[in-house]
């Protein structure tokens, strides 16, 4: 192609981080490209396939500023309690446990779950009707950043200028390691288990956080599906031969399995859906930008799931990032200079690093087998259950409204940058 097509922002990678900015940008009159590996319609799988998103409320609010909730094909499943407990597989939770229900908080569920399948279809719906959003998907992009901005030259013979290029492929970033972009990693030598269970009894919009010694185990609630009105999502951390022996096994012992750690408060449980799995570490770039370059989501940091907040996480540098190219764009000044990725920065990376920090923490504080750890780690859930202080703390920060979220995060929505 002869034409060069002319953007303020390019995003490569089309996951739901780079989605989610590209949705959220457009709708403030930023123009935007996006490129992606993979075609965008097959990403929609067609049936249920166990993979879901907790969806905190301050991201709720982003998705709707961007125009992606409102076209979820299904609704959400809220969250409107959680409890909390530590135990060992095949033995009943300890009593001094801890509840947290989100009417001590306000009126707003403390989060969503999602499948990650009507995520998709949503995104896919919104990204074609932004104007001034392009998106080129499947393609590759070869990249050149230079002081005055971004040159890109898609597979497709398509080339792109932009002022500010967005890594959000993941990550193993190539823009993160073509920029010379060290990243920490730490190894939990353990694996994630992720799918879904039916079960016998209602959920009630309750969340399980069971803490056990290999690693958390969490029971999600989601809405039913045909042929199994009771349904929930797990996510199970385990080490890693005991959880690729768990993958292994047919669907009555893996039941089994699931059943030792969750408990039986909702009956009779069976799997459904497919088992998905990943090797458990975190991750921390030791910048989240470089010339004309800003990382977000995975290729910027990734934490242990013990929280449940690594999209949410992603989210924030979504809205952290968005706001400060909008606000340049408002301006007329350069979305991608030193002033708007230096902001983006001084937002971004300190929370990460604090959200790292504090998964690791648990991580190690809740996988101890030591007598004296696991009876002062019950002690103290039951200390935090009797202080409503301290639940209120720890329940916003679930939330996504720690300090005070503002902005896209507290439902300012977003104002049209031309």
């Amino acid at each position: 192609m002869d034409s060069t097509l002319d953007v303020d922002v390019a995003i490569i990678g089309a996951g739901p981080v780079g989605a989610t900015l590209a949705a959220t940008l457009a709708a403030a009159g930023v123009t935007v490209a996006v490129v992606d590996a993979a075609p965008l319609p097959p990403m929609e799988l067609p049936e249920f396939d166990g993979r879901a998103y907790a969806i905190a409320l301050s991201s709720k609010r982003l998705l709707e500023a961007a125009g992606v909730w409102d076209r979820l094909p299904e609704a959400p499943c809220p969250i409107l309690g959680i409890r909390v407990a530590d135990g060992r597989p095949g033995e009943p939770a300890s009593p001094l446990s801890l509840h947290f229900d989100h009417a001590e908080v306000g009126e707003e569920p403390f989060g969503w779950m999602v499948e990650a399948r009507s995520l998709r279809v949503a995104l896919n719906a919104r990204l074609p009707q932004a104007p001034g959003l392009h998106v080129f998907a499947p393609a590759q992009a070869a990249v050149e950043r230079g002081p005055e901005g971004a040159s890109l030259r898609l597979s497709t013979g398509q080339r792109v200028t932009a002022r500010l290029v967005v890594g959000a492929e993941g990550r193993n970033s190539p823009l993160r390691r073509a920029a010379g972009i060290a990243a920490a990693r730490l190894d939990y030598h353990a694996m994630g288990i992720v799918g879904a269970v039916a079960h016998e009894k209602p959920h009630r919009n309750i969340a399980l956080e069971q803490f056990l010694p290999h690693g958390p185990f969490a029971q999600l609630p989601m809405n039913g599906i045909p042929g199994h009105p009771n349904v929930s999502a797990i996510v199970w951390t385990e080490r890693t031969a005991i959880a690729k022996a768990a993958l292994a096994m047919d669907d009555a012992a893996y039941g089994r399995q699931i059943a030792a750690r969750m408990g039986d408060h909702l009956g009779a449980i069976t799997p459904i859906g497919r088992r998905w799995s990943y090797p458990l570490s975190a991750m921390h770039a030791a910048r989240f930008t470089a010339e004309r370059l800003a990382l977000v989501g995975d290729a910027a940091h990734g934490i242990h799931p013990i929280a449940g907040q690594g999209l949410n996480l992603g989210f924030r540098d979504v809205a952290a990032l968005a706001e400060a190219v909008i606000e340049a764009v408002n301006a007329g000044q350069d979305p991608g200079g030193g002033a708007v990725l230096a902001r983006y920065q001084a937002v971004r990376r300190p929370d990460s690093l604090v959200m790292l920090g504090a998964t690791h923490v648990l991580e190690r504080l809740f996988s101890s087998r030591l007598p004296p750890v696991r009876i002062a780690r019950r002690l103290g859930i039951a200390a935090v259950d009797r202080l409503p202080g301290l639940k209120r703390f720890f329940a916003t920060r679930a939330m996504g409204l720690g300090g005070g979220a503002a902005g896209l995060l507290g439902g300012q929505g977003i104002a049209r940058a031309r």
